[in-house]
């Protein structure tokens, strides 16, 4: 499958309201691609996946290693898609295997280590030590991390939040 990627983000809820009614219209696209390896090994909640989303929508749930392998992307060619992880340590693991993004939306990640965050980014993201660790990691690959919970706000460099 060929994909014009418009938009590349984490958010832990996958395919919810702010999705379907805020991203997909804004970017203008037609496919989301729920990359994920406990949804893509689970009918029901792939089937949950699907159900929520409008027919003119195609859907494609799969395995982090199964994405990075086997789907081509580059701008302008193939469907507008939105590509969801559900963890930055999701994201990380595809960019490594071969799927390259300049850019990362964190919408919604709520990590919690021994009871407590490390580091409160916003009122949706909450990042752990090994988050932080694996945003470093992709920064300094050259990706832009945003924080962006839906379009009509300005994203947030995560450059700008993080101590240093």
């Amino acid at each position: 499958m060929s994909m014009d990627i418009a938009l590349v983000r984490v958010d832990d809820r996958l395919i919810h309201g702010q999705i379907l009614e805020a991203w997909l219209p804004a970017v203008h696209a037609s496919c989301i691609v729920v990359v994920d390896d406990e949804v893509a090994s689970d009918i029901f909640r792939e089937t949950v996946i699907r159900m929520a989303v409008p027919r003119n929508v195609e859907v494609t749930v799969c395995g982090v290693e199964e994405f990075a392998r086997n789907f081509s992307y580059g701008t302008g060619e193939g469907k507008r898609t939105i590509v969801l992880f559900s963890s930055i340590a999701d994201a990380l693991k595809a960019f490594l295997a071969g799927f390259r993004f300049t850019r990362l939306n964190l919408g919604n990640v709520h990590n919690i280590e021994n009871g407590r965050s490390k580091i409160e980014c916003s009122s949706c993201v909450f990042l752990g030590d090994r988050d932080m660790q694996n945003v470093k990691s992709l920064m300094e690959a050259g990706v832009k991390v945003e924080l962006q919970r839906i379009p009509p706000e300005a994203p947030v460099d995560l450059r700008n939040i993080l101590p240093s």
